[in-house]
C-alpha cells in the first residue's frame, strides 16, 4: 500500500506541476493561451487580488482553486507521513518550491496568496485524511492516480479538445 500511495502522490505532483509550471508547453482544448505563461511576476503583498479585482469571481477562483488544489496533496502526504504538522511543512515547502521555479524559469505568477491558499490546502487535506481514516487510503489512491491518467490524456488531446474560432476573451 505505500509503494501505491508513493505512486499516487508522485502522479499528483506531476500533474501539480505540470499546471503550475509547465502551462507554457502545452494546451487542453483553449482554456489559456502557452504564451501568457510565459513571463516573470512577484506578488508579495498578501491577498492584493481582493483590493485591485474587477469583480469577484477572479479573486474567489484564484483563491479557492489553490486551497482546493493542494488538498489531495495533503491527503497523500498524511498518507506517508501520519503528521498533520509535517503533512502542513511538506504541503509549504513544495509550493515555496514551486513559487520559486515559477520566478526564477519566467514561467508565470509568484504570488504570496498562492503560497498561503496551497498550505492551506494541505492542511485541510490532513485533516481529511485524518478524520476519514485508513479505510479511505484505497479510495484517495485510486482517485489520485485516475486524475494522473486523465490528465496525461487531455495533454495528450491537446487542442483536439476545443475549437479555436469559439474562444471568447473573458475580463
Amino acid at each position: 500500500m505505500r509503494r501505491l500511495t508513493w505512486l499516487a502522490l508522485l502522479a499528483y505532483t506531476a500533474v501539480m506541476i505540470a499546471l503550475t509550471m509547465l502551462k507554457a508547453f502545452y494546451r487542453i482544448g483553449y482554456l489559456w493561451d502557452p504564451a501568457v505563461h510565459r513571463h516573470r511576476e512577484l506578488r508579495l503583498i498578501p491577498f492584493e487580488d481582493l483590493v485591485g479585482a474587477v469583480s469577484w469571481f477572479a479573486p474567489l477562483f484564484g483563491y479557492l482553486g489553490n486551497l482546493a488544489f493542494f488538498v489531495p496533496f495533503g491527503v497523500l502526504v498524511f498518507m506517508l507521513v501520519g503528521s498533520v504538522r509535517r503533512t502542513v511543512l511538506v504541503g509549504f515547502l513544495t509550493s515555496l518550491g514551486i513559487e520559486i521555479a515559477q520566478y526564477l524559469f519566467a514561467l508565470g505568477y509568484s504570488d504570496v496568496d498562492d503560497l498561503l491558499m496551497n498550505t492551506l490546502g494541505a492542511l485541510l487535506g490532513a485533516l481529511v485524511a485524518k478524520a476519514f481514516g485508513p479505510r479511505w487510503h484505497k479510495v484517495w489512491i485510486g482517485l489520485a492516480l485516475t486524475l494522473g491518467v486523465v490528465f496525461a490524456v487531455l495533454v495528450g488531446l491537446g487542442e483536439r479538445l476545443g475549437d479555436p474560432d469559439k474562444v471568447v476573451d473573458v475580463y
